[in-house]
């Protein structure tokens, strides 16, 4: 075994998980149903002239780490230089033992630098640096070649239905890219009605995108129903939803048309009357997913932009955000249920991000399952605050306890960063100790085929089954 840090058997602590590693997991493409990276990266086969750019610039969970290190927020996030901000990463890269970033980090300096010989810190980060700009100015190295040395199939990006999609037709036409591209209806913004300024904003250049004057309710849902067929005809297959919960009360169209009709007219609204739109709302976007055989992904159990000081400072996104403990289980039993009712439920994919649901979502996702399609409703993997060792192999236990693992659709991204594909290497090999441990105390049967099939599944043929991509 090497005696780097970073090695061909890492986390793996038995012989049966390195052998459904090495000959189950690993071999499997990536189909990344769910990530940020931006379209346009993708058409025009980004490159990139350092380390920092590719690891620091958009990366919030970095910028918590150097924030909570006191580093000051010129190296996170202002006008300090890109080896600057390099190097201030660096030094506080010993502090990271423990944090996810951790593994992140030196998986990805040897997956894509070749760099495995060395644990960053402030008195290496030079020739850390200069090692990874050697690869990174080789004519060679880009997005494209990211993506093929991970083994990419399909990648599925996440796109405002006000977007022209121009990027994702740019890669189809030139069929270039290694990976079918794909874009995610994502609809947030026309459940902001709480944000009257943005919303109005976002209502006008809906209407503009559609050539449908939004003047009512009714105009809006045309407005929606045209750009979701827009979608549809550039490959679309998913859509999603990033929510702090999943709202169900009840609301009649007579309402919801008012209380549009007063958001409009800049009308204060109450509470109830904002939670009403977007249950009502909420509802009408899962029954055009489901018309459409669209896979509906709902991300919830977020409290965004926390700090008030830094939002208007630096903006959103900024590493502001955090877990809510808000109950979920009775709204989302009567949002699915009034779905099924009408036999207007599409395939759905819930992601919390609060452990304390994992039981939650993964007793109810058993609730609305259909014998026509395997693992209709899926418990998503471990989301944001949860995609680290612990928080998949919690995701791992309450979904093979309380439903099916063998039916789990997988590992994803979830990032803007290229880098991130570690993020499927380092579920899988979680998956794999996991059941090689088990296999190990005969808590599985010691079947080497029986189990690998499974993983190979999980990694990727439930996905490819389940999604019918057309590549």
């Amino acid at each position: 075994m090497s005696t780097s840090f970073i090695h061909d058997d890492f986390l793996l602590e038995t012989a049966e998980s390195r052998e459904l590693y090495h000959r189950y997991a690993a071999p499997q493409p990536i189909i990344d149903y769910h990530c940020h990276l931006n379209p346009r990266d993708l058409a025009e086969n980004k490159r990139w002239e350092n380390l920092t750019q590719m690891w620091l610039l958009e990366d919030h969970y970095k910028w918590r780490a150097m924030r909570t290190a006191g580093v000051d927020e010129k190296y996170c996030t202002g006008s300090a230089s890109d080896l600057e901000k390099f190097e201030e990463y660096a030094r506080i890269s010993p502090l990271l033992l423990r944090n996810p970033l951790y593994h992140w980090n030196h998986l990805e300096l040897k997956n894509y630098f070749g760099i495995s010989d060395r644990l960053l810190n402030a008195e290496n980060a030079k020739s850390i640096w200069e090692s990874a700009h050697q690869t990174i100015r080789d004519p060679g190295f880009s997005a494209w070649s990211i993506l093929e040395k991970s083994r990419v199939e399909v990648i599925c990006t996440t796109d405002d239905p006000t977007d022209s999609l121009e990027w994702h037709r740019q890669i189809a036409a030139e069929n270039k890219c290694p990976a079918a591209v794909y874009p995610t209806w994502r609809p947030d913004w026309a459940l902001a009605i709480d944000r009257p300024d943005v919303f109005k904003r976002w209502i006008r250049k809906l209407s503009e995108v559609s050539s449908i004057s939004i003047s009512d309710l009714d105009s809006l849902l045309l407005a929606l129903q045209n750009r979701h067929d827009f979608f549809e005809k550039h490959g679309c297959k998913l859509s999603d939803r990033g929510i702090e919960t999943i709202w169900s009360s009840d609301c009649t169209i007579a309402e919801a048309r008012l209380i549009f009709k007063k958001a409009l007219g800049d009308e204060a609204l109450s509470l109830l009357e904002m939670e009403k739109y977007k249950s009502y709302l909420l509802h009408e976007l899962a029954v055009m997913d489901a018309q459409k055989g669209w896979t509906m992904q709902i991300h919830y159990g977020v409290i965004r932009n926390n700090n008030s000081r830094m939002l208007k400072k630096f903006g959103p996104d900024g590493g502001f955000d955090s877990m809510t403990d808000r109950p979920a289980a009775q709204s989302m039993a009567r949002y699915f249920d009034r779905l099924d009712v009408i036999e207007k439920l599409p395939k759905t994919i819930i992601y919390n991000l609060n452990p304390g649901d994992n039981e939650v979502v993964a007793t109810m996702i058993g609730n609305f399952q259909e014998g026509s399609i395997p693992g209709k409703l899926q418990m998503g993997s471990g989301w944001w605050f949860l995609d680290q060792r612990d928080g998949m192999k919690r995701q791992i236990e309450a979904l093979s306890q309380l439903g099916l693992l063998s039916c789990f659709v997988g590992m994803l991204t979830d990032s803007r960063s290229f880098l991130s594909y570690t993020r499927h290497e380092y579920f899988r090999r979680i998956l794999c100790d996991l059941l090689g441990e088990e296999m190990k105390r005969g808590i599985l049967p010691r079947d080497m085929p029986l189990v690998g099939s499974m993983v190979s599944k999980i990694c990727y043929s439930n996905a490819k089954n389940y999604f019918k991509f057309n590549r």
